[in-house]
């Protein structure tokens, strides 16, 4: 029954003339130049990461996750109450649900606090290094003994989103291989790792749970229950074991509710930081809702022909929408945009316009635009500089989209031409 549907609906609303589900990667032969290249970018690559490492992650920041983690799973190791911060201080908050809690139980484990800490950052640096090898091999088509796995590694450790995540101490850099590993498995319908992983992933962030569109779509009911009741369970699990689990309920679930008013990129941010009124974000809202909606549906004809480009654009369409749209977006959410970047290799990319890439400077760029001389628009800028971009992604992806359908309907680009010619002469 199950695969009768699927036949049925491969068939409604494809296109008919985008390419086949052939990996289809520019034709850049860089055999002649790989040697050199390797000679050149390996010793960049390698001495970035060690001065990503032991530098900048040793040094820390003033932002500083990791702890805010360390320390609420501590108190469950220990038996106090987790969600016992005050949540009115502007301080990193521990916002996990009891699961994820439980789920993060090993961060915990080692008594040495700095230790742990290094361990977890290494874990995340190479989560990161072996999803950008994933990308370019499996995704973009290329070997990894090829010049672009360095040119690549060096590219991504000086984006804000890889330097921030790793300096932080936070957890994306692990869920960066997980979406790729969901995507890897979307693609080779592999129903049951697929679930499991964006289970794993919704109970730790669930800015993912969206994603669960994509099975949806492709009628893999297996990955839906999976996706599902991974969370559930351990969620179910956790509220016997995490102390006090049900002040998640109390405190931090209103606290995710509120649009705080610093570090916050999203629509709702950017308004109450600069005091708009609530009708204009509503209007902005509903404009960018109805875009993503647009994207969407346009993208899904080219399901069938380009399951792979297909998934990795509506991922991130779906994505940049939340964070754009939620209460909370902040600019290192885009280390999730990796896949889409990527994309880049392939034929027809739907990234391939200068627009897209202007998008991807403001929310991956480590630069700085704060300037004594310009403080009011350096301030401004740095502001909102992810938030027009991931509205500038959200438009690209869409329009782009749209734009496919009318160029390839046969009675959009002749219509006009066959009406005339049929008009007789008097």
């Amino acid at each position: 029954m199950v695969e009768a549907l699927r036949k049925r609906l491969s068939t409604v609303w494809v296109s008919q003339s985008r390419a086949t589900t052939t990996l289809t990667t520019l034709p850049l032969d860089t055999s002649k130049f790989d040697v050199i290249g390797n000679a050149a970018l390996w010793p960049i690559a390698i001495f970035t990461l060690l001065h990503r490492y032991f530098i900048l992650c040793v040094n820390g920041n003033t932002t500083d996750d990791f702890s805010t983690v360390y320390n609420a799973v501590r108190r469950s190791i220990e038996g106090v109450a987790v969600y016992s911060e005050n949540y009115y201080f502007v301080d990193p908050h521990y916002l996990y649900n009891p699961g994820a809690t439980l789920l993060l139980t090993p961060v915990a484990l080692l008594s040495d606090a700095s230790l742990a800490r290094l361990l977890f950052i290494l874990v995340n640096m190479l989560a990161i290094i072996f999803a950008i090898g994933f990308l370019l091999k499996s995704f973009a088509g290329y070997r990894l003994s090829s010049l672009f796995f360095p040119a690549a590694l060096i590219v991504a450790f000086h984006t804000e989103a890889v330097r921030n995540t790793i300096v932080f101490g936070n957890i994306n850099g692990i869920l960066l291989l997980a979406l790729t590993t969901f995507l890897w498995a979307q693609w080779k319908n592999k129903e049951i790792i697929a679930g499991i992983i964006i289970g794993l992933a919704i109970l730790v962030k669930p800015l993912f749970l969206p994603l669960l569109f994509i099975p949806f779509i492709k009628v893999q009911w297996k990955t839906i229950v999976l996706g599902i009741a991974v969370p559930v369970l351990m969620n179910l699990i956790a509220w016997n074991i995490i102390p006090q689990a049900g002040d998640y309920l109390s405190i931090v679930t209103p606290y995710l509710g509120e649009v705080r008013n610093y570090a916050n990129s999203s629509l709702a941010g950017v308004f109450v930081y600069f005091g708009f009124p609530e009708w204009i974000h509503k209007i902005a809202f509903a404009f960018f809702a109805l875009v993503i909606i647009a994207g969407l549906f346009f993208l899904l004809r080219i399901r069938e022909k380009q399951p792979l480009e297909w998934a990795i654009y509506t991922t991130s369409l779906l994505l940049t929408g939340v964070f754009l749209l939620s209460s909370l977006g902040q600019m290192y959410y885009s280390l999730f945009l990796f896949p889409l970047v990527f994309t880049i290799a392939k034929k027809g990319s739907i990234v391939a316009n200068p627009v897209a890439w202007i998008a991807f400077y403001l929310c991956l760029s480590a630069d700085l635009w704060e300037s004594d001389e310009w403080f009011n628009f350096g301030h401004w800028f740095v502001t909102v500089q992810a938030t027009l971009a991931w509205a500038l992604l959200i438009i690209v992806i869409s329009i782009t989209a749209i734009y496919w359908y009318y160029s390839e309907n046969p009675t959009m680009k002749k219509g006009s031409k066959e009406t005339h010619d049929q008009v007789p002469i008097s």
